[in-house]
């Protein structure tokens, strides 16, 4: 397969190894000041690249027929009109706020024990965010989906990284060199805690699981999550 990669920073990088490993070429390294030349010999492409970018990145690969995974955080108030044009152009296009196996897992155990926790009101839920210094974008985006389910199923009202509210769930959000991505969710009480987390030992994760997006695309219209690709 052909790959556009759409960013071409630390994870522009481990995405393009992987999937020189697994045997694909890359047509397409594009970034801040380069330009779309070669996207239309890909069969796919791959964007992690800034929040401004992102919009013009995914819409040039729907625009030209060419199927686009993106894992950059940061845009989503645009998601909606990246969403219509899949529909207009008959595209095909996959958001992920994090392509990690193992983070995906662990969005389906966070919605499981917030349903759980959910009727129990001596619980107050926190949740802290620890990322490396070059990430652009606060809370992350896999914090902010974490978010979502846990208000889903509670009182919650929505989420605040500074001053929250009395229905705010609040994210600690930490910067620190060097660490890829941990998220702990914490319930506690007066009684007791519970914890549940993930921590990313490197990009491997992430990359691997943008490329296998990719592959499974190939060929699909619509627009599609990590949950189709995995099954879960």
């Amino acid at each position: 397969m052909k790959i556009a990669l759409l960013g071409y920073g630390k994870m522009g990088k481990v995405i393009e190894r992987i999937a020189l490993e697994r045997g694909h070429e890359i047509v397409l390294r594009k970034t801040r000041t380069s330009t779309f030349d070669g996207l239309t010999d890909a069969d796919a492409a791959i964007d992690f690249s800034i929040p401004d970018a992102a919009v013009e990145n995914i819409s040039a690969c729907l625009n030209n027929n060419i199927p686009v995974v993106s894992g950059t955080t940061g845009w989503l108030e645009q998601y909606h009109t990246i969403a219509q044009l899949t529909e207009e152009k008959n595209g095909a296009f996959i958001y992920g706020s994090n392509f990690s196996l193992g983070v995906n897992i662990f969005f389906e155990l966070n919605n499981c024990l917030a349903k759980m926790m959910g009727n129990l009101k001596q619980y107050k839920v926190t949740m802290e965010e620890i990322h490396h210094t070059q990430k652009l974008d606060a809370p992350s985006g896999t914090a902010i989906s974490l978010a979502k389910d846990i208000i889903n199923h509670t009182d919650y009202a929505g989420w605040a990284i500074d001053a929250p509210k009395a229905d705010d769930l609040f994210i600690d959000v930490k910067r620190i060199e060097g660490v890829p991505g941990t998220h702990v969710i914490n319930y506690d009480s007066e009684i007791d805690s519970i914890q549940i987390s993930h921590t990313a030992h490197n990009r491997e994760g992430f990359a691997l699981g943008a490329v296998v997006a990719a592959e499974w695309l190939a060929g699909k219209t619509g627009v599609y999550s990590m949950k189709d690709v995995l099954g879960l």
